[in-house]
């Protein structure tokens, strides 16, 4: 059976949204967006960046896992030599995964505190690349998925990225396919287009969904019974590479 919405408060205080979407798809220029509306904005990856700032645990599990060539001449561990570690390489992923701590706690009580320190008139977007497969979405009351074509999103890493373009395919190889996640989503939009284009998509659809939330009718998300659908091979594929799973 789905898990019970109510169980996490979701629907509960504010408007909170989860963003979703592959590298280059412009998924922080939506969060962007949306902040320049008011709303609350999280990104999960800088969340996520804390759990191993210098004098955390995480940090000392972390260059012990990758090595002190991970950690950059400010004292920080370095991402972009981090990433080159771990990225298609999912022993190495689930490594750094156990090493960071728990993602799933960080994120989950994020959320929380918006439920109970904003009001039902407010917006919160939490931002992720990983959002939906382990689960993270089913504590947001809608789930947005921002896509774009790959030959678009190759370019954009090459000319704003200065990645390669072996690089920059090898990231979007690394990604789940905007076509099987997108079931999961309650509101989908390819990015392919201009700038004016997206806002004009994304003003319009916030609209809508404050609308509905003022009316007391907002949707229930699509997303719990996708991921439900999801989880089993989701948490098996996890299990083969020692990744724990959000339960």
């Amino acid at each position: 059976m789905a898990e019970n919405p109510n169980d996490n408060n979701v629907g509960k205080g504010p408007l909170v949204i989860g963003l979703a979407g592959t590298i280059a798809a412009g998924k922080s220029t939506v969060a962007q967006a949306l902040a320049e509306r008011g709303a609350v904005h999280c990104d999960a990856d800088k969340l996520v960046h804390r759990l191993y700032d210098p004098g955390t645990p995480g940090f000392d599990r972390v260059v012990a896992a990758f090595g002190k060539d991970v950690v950059g001449a400010d004292g920080y561990v370095d991402r972009k030599i981090l990433g080159a570690k771990v990225f298609g390489k999912p022993a190495e992923m689930a490594k750094l995964t156990t090493a960071m701590g728990s993602i799933t706690d960080a994120i989950h009580n994020e959320i929380i505190r918006w439920r109970e320190e904003l009001s039902p008139d407010d917006v919160a977007v939490m931002e992720a690349v990983n959002l939906m497969e382990p689960g993270y979405a089913r504590w947001c009351d809608q789930t947005w998925l921002i896509g774009v074509d790959d030959d678009i999103a190759t370019t954009r890493l090459i000319e704003t990225r200065g990645m390669t373009e072996a690089e920059a395919k090898q990231r979007l190889a690394s990604m789940r396919p905007f076509e099987q996640r997108a079931p999961g989503a309650d509101w989908t939009y390819k990015n392919n287009g201009s700038l004016d284009d997206m806002r004009a998509a994304v003003n319009a659809e916030l609209d809508r969904l404050i609308g509905l939330k003022k009316a007391g009718r907002l949707p229930e998300s699509v997303f719990p019974g996708w991921w439900e659908s999801f989880r089993e091979q989701y948490q098996k594929a996890s299990a083969a590479a020692g990744q724990k799973v959000a339960e």
